[in-house]
């Protein structure tokens, strides 16, 4: 009976520090919180309408190439080699100024990475400006995102352990 008592107190003991050392934290839906900002909304707005005139641009030169393929197809055979190789190459760079294009305004850091840079980070910034103040005004250590799964969305700098673990290693600075 006293080994149990004992082994109670322990465990209540260990519980009773573990929560003492627990950290404080919280759960946003940052996607919810942009949804309701007017100026999230407008950015939003704009980007889709810039995309849509882009891809517009794209898909009416794309047409052109297009007529071009058909009416070399048609005229193929009644072409001379020269003649033909000098039209295979137009289309062809035609192709790829369509292309080239196309990986301007959407590709890796294009055009469109750039606008919305432009206007929506700094609305993301205000958010996450506002849940850090808002952490710090309540004492949270930690916020995390639950929109597009869980994510750290801010951390007190205290518990970031990163330069131990770099010594544990044998890294240094």
């Amino acid at each position: 009976m006293k080994k149990i008592f004992l082994s109670l107190v322990m465990v209540l003991a260990g519980s009773v520090i573990f929560h003492a050392d627990a950290q404080r934290y919280c759960i946003i839906d940052s996607k919810y919180i942009l949804d309701k900002m007017v100026e999230y909304k407008d950015a939003q707005t704009r980007l889709d309408k810039m995309s849509k005139e882009w891809q517009q641009e794209i898909d009416n030169k794309m047409a052109e190439v297009d007529k071009l393929y058909k009416s070399y197809t048609a005229e193929r055979a009644m072409l001379s080699d020269d003649v033909r190789r000098k039209r295979e190459d137009e289309i062809l760079t035609m192709e790829k100024s369509v292309k080239d294009l196309q990986k301007q305004r959407f590709g890796y850091e294009g055009d469109l990475f750039k606008k919305r840079q432009e206007l929506v980070k700094p609305v993301q910034d205000k958010v996450y400006n506002a849940v850090q103040k808002y952490a710090s005004s309540k004492g949270y250590e930690m916020v995390m995102d639950k929109a597009g799964g869980v994510t750290l969305f801010y951390a007190d700098p205290k518990l970031d352990k990163s330069e131990d673990v770099l010594k544990l290693l044998g890294i240094n600075k």
